[in-house]
Parts: C-alpha cells; sequence; structure tokens
C-alpha cells in the first residue's frame, strides 16, 4: 500500500518474514520520512535499514496493529483544507512539488481511455 502523507510518502507491505511475527515493513525513499513517521505517529517502527540494492532505499518493520493504530493517527491528524499546501509547510516546496507530479499522472486515470 502506498500512502502519500504530509509527513513522507511510505510503502507498506507484509513480507513473508513477516507473517508469523505479525509485523508489516514500511519502506520508504527517504530516510528522514521514516524518522518523522515513528517520531509522531509510530513510535514502535523498529530499526531503520538502509540498501542501495533493494528498490526502496529505506526500510524498518512494525507490529501490524501499530501500523493500523498509526494510521489511524495520521488520519485524526487532518486538519488542512489543501493537501499540497500542507506538504509544502511541513516538508517543503520541492517535496510537494514531487506528489503534485504523482497527482498529475493519477489525474490521467479520470480522463478515461486514451485513443
Amino acid at each position: 500500500m502506498w500512502l502519500v502523507t504530509p509527513v513522507g510518502f511510505f510503502s507498506v507491505v507484509q513480507k513473508p518474514t513477516d507473517i508469523k511475527n505479525k509485523t508489516l515493513t514500511v519502506r520508504a525513499r527517504v530516510r528522514s520520512d521514516l524518522e518523522t513517521l515513528r517520531l509522531q505517529f509510530l513510535p514502535e517502527l523498529g530499526s531503520i535499514r538502509e540498501s542501495r540494492i533493494n528498490d526502496y532505499r529505506f526500510r524498518a518493520i512494525a507490529p501490524q496493529a501499530a501500523v493500523a493504530a498509526a494510521m489511524a493517527r495520521l488520519v485524526e491528524h487532518i486538519d488542512y483544507a489543501n493537501f499540497k499546501n500542507e506538504v509544502t509547510k511541513r516538508q517543503g516546496a520541492e517535496r510537494s512539488h514531487l506528489y503534485h507530479e504523482v497527482w498529475d499522472v493519477l489525474y490521467r486515470l479520470q480522463q478515461g481511455p486514451r485513443h
């Protein structure tokens, strides 16, 4: 699951090793996204590992229930009328611009099939 939030961009998955432990792997492109997530919403997030081989450079593991609770807290903290403006405020214009590019690509979905 992709999560694009005012505090960072995350990919949350359940790897085979997560299943028996009831954990999820939270991946990010930027270390500070995971650090901010841990600080503000998910203190149970484990140590951040870095790999230059994997698609997502940074990852950490957390209990599945804790990730679900953190997602609920993220929703409970929505107090803005415009997501991109909030991203600019919290993460800067460069990150907001990247998110807008993603928005633009996904906007094409509602344009219907191209012939």
